[in-house]
């Protein structure tokens, strides 16, 4: 898929998690598309990495370090990048992690914990500092959530992770409609199977004590024999979220699988 190279000119745009998977391919593509970008994550040598490829491809880019658990850190990061470009236009909230996967009654209090605050708590803060940027002259957010609590239920272990994800998809329906009078348009991405590295910091215990059997036939992707997609294909689908084509869109959960979730679920 060809993207304008100038579809999103005079943008500004900010992308958490930045550092790596869908979140930079997501920053490179909308730096592609013509937006500034700010690079928000808690790696500055990775932000550092993305940054330099989109410089080195003509765009533009910022790396803030920060964490979306910290409040302070989130408002520095938010005000870092408006004190730098004057505008915020589109946000793409991607940060996350997969956290421990674990039988119900083993899962700690901390593991529940570093699951929903990353990937609930810092949703909220990370929304919750931009929408003032954001509603001063309309703009576009795009939450990362997943199939995984939202159309599929049958990755057993999985229940702080769901449970996260199943969360911010209601944050942005109700945000859809709250911020709608303001030209914000709030929309999530649900991906399946991508190829990024967030399995690497998946942590898994005694799963299969309690996992349900679920049988598939062969390849559990059915558009592509399997295969996962890619990084890159969820970036497009930001830019269209993020650009004028989608400019009636608001509210919508779009799954980004291969139709592995009709599958699965």
């Amino acid at each position: 898929m060809q993207i304008p190279k100038q579809s999103l000119a005079d943008k500004v745009a900010l992308v958490t998690g930045a550092g790596a998977g869908i979140g930079k391919a997501s920053a490179k593509l909308l730096a592609h598309a013509g937006a500034a970008v700010t690079l928000v994550g808690t790696t500055l040598e990775h932000l550092k990495e993305t940054e330099e490829e989109i410089h080195h491809s003509g765009g533009r880019a910022l790396s803030v370090q920060g964490d979306v658990t910290s409040a302070d850190q989130v408002a520095l990061a938010v005000r870092t990048s408006f004190e730098a470009w004057g505008q915020l236009d589109i946000l793409h909230h991607n940060a996350g992690i997969n956290g421990m996967w674990a039988p119900f009654e083993e899962l700690e209090e901390a593991e529940w914990d570093a699951t929903l605050n990353t990937n609930l708590k810092g949703t909220f803060l990370v929304l919750k500092h931009c929408f003032p940027h954001l509603k001063a002259q309309g703009g576009s957010v795009i939450v990362t959530s997943s199939v995984n609590g939202t159309r599929i239920f049958s990755n057993t272990g999985a229940s702080a992770y769901a449970t996260s994800k199943a969360a911010q998809l209601a944050l942005v329906k109700m945000l859809a409609l709250e911020w709608a009078r303001h030209r914000v348009r709030v929309n999530a991405i649900c991906p399946g199977a991508i190829e990024t590295t967030i399995a690497e910091e998946t942590y898994t215990r005694n799963l299969d004590r309690i996992r349900v059997p679920v049988h598939f036939p062969e390849g559990s992707i059915p558009l592509k024999d399997g295969e996962p997609g890619s990084s890159g294909q969820v970036a497009q689908l930001v830019w269209f979220l993020a650009s004028d084509a989608s400019s009636h869109i608001t509210g919508t959960e779009i799954y980004i699988d291969g139709g592995e979730s009709l599958l699965e679920g």
